[in-house]
């Protein structure tokens, strides 16, 4: 599938703000299977300088300030993407014969996959996950077939609820209370899997909005109107793969990456500081659309 991508956001202050200076991670990620066209960052106010470069992970990150007074930012992602569809292979190893594996393995994909089995800002796995995981993850049952019956009861026994949490939200909260968000349902279920020693990233990025092509009738993918997240895990014999739990799906050609890190700490779409004593509002707009359908 061939998509136009937009994403915007609109920053509304109640008191002009003198300066801010700002990262972003909206832009699209090069992958195996997904081929960006030329994309660009538009900010208005013109901001004072617009750089980009490379974080740790390899994303496109691009920084910029703005130092005159505003009372209103815009920041746009604007650009088009190819995606392949992906199929999960049919066989993968025990699970626990990968995590036994991992820390011996010493080709650069498996040191930097083996990165992704630790705790990190806003992932800390704790005992009470097991009650998600142990009678999936039993002796010698292949990874993705049990990586898939995870993504599937945190689909099943979560409500997706926009008013539940926030980014601060503790995980033990979201188990506790069973609702919350993408954010919180890709956390979750990458705690339960470093819990095991096992590796998976945060994956920040996009969804097709509007309904499936193929069926009109299809409900239309839950996070669709805003950044989504999703997981990816990693196989040794076949890289890396992706898993919906807001949506109980493959990540396929109807997710757009835009950047992986270890939790959304590494990958927050905007992040910035201000000087001003400011209130403000935010308001996400997201359209990915096939560029078939957008020429008619």
């Amino acid at each position: 599938m061939q998509y136009r991508v937009s994403h915007t956001t609109v920053y509304e202050y109640t008191e002009p703000v003198s300066t801010c200076h700002n990262i972003v991670h909206l832009g699209l990620r090069r992958t195996p299977w997904q081929m960006p066209g030329a994309w660009e960052v538009i900010v208005s106010p013109k901001p004072d300088g617009l750089t980009s470069h490379r974080d740790y992970f390899g994303n496109d990150a691009s920084c910029f300030a703005i130092e005159e007074p505003h009372d209103r930012m815009v920041v746009t992602l604007a650009g088009e993407v190819e995606v392949q569809p992906r199929s999960l292979p049919q066989r993968s190893r025990p699970w626990e014969a990968l995590r036994s594996a991992l820390p011996e393995c010493r080709t650069q994909a498996d040191l930097e996959a083996f990165e992704f089995t630790f705790a990190s800002p806003l992932i800390e796995p704790f005992d009470a996950l097991a009650e998600l995981t142990d009678d999936l993850f039993t002796p010698k049952r292949p990874y993705l077939e049990a990586v898939w019956d995870l993504t599937e009861r945190i689909n099943r026994t979560f409500a997706y609820d926009p008013e539940a949490t926030d980014i601060a939200t503790p995980l033990h909260e979201v188990l506790a209370n069973r609702h919350g968000v993408c954010q919180d349902f890709a956390h979750l279920q990458i705690a339960c899997l470093r819990r095991l020693g096992l590796p998976a990233r945060y994956i920040s990025g996009y969804l097709r909005t509007g309904r499936d092509r193929s069926d009109d009738d299809a409900p239309m993918l839950l996070g669709a109107d805003a950044s989504h997240a999703w997981i990816s895990v990693y196989c040794p014999d076949s890289g890396w793969w992706d898993f919906d739990p807001t949506n109980r799906c493959i990540g396929g050609e109807q997710h757009v990456t835009a950047a992986w890190g270890r939790d959304y700490s590494d990958v927050s779409p905007i992040r910035g500081v201000l000087l001003g004593s400011a209130g403000h509002t935010v308001k996400v707009a997201v359209e990915v659309r096939p560029l078939a359908v957008m020429d008619r």
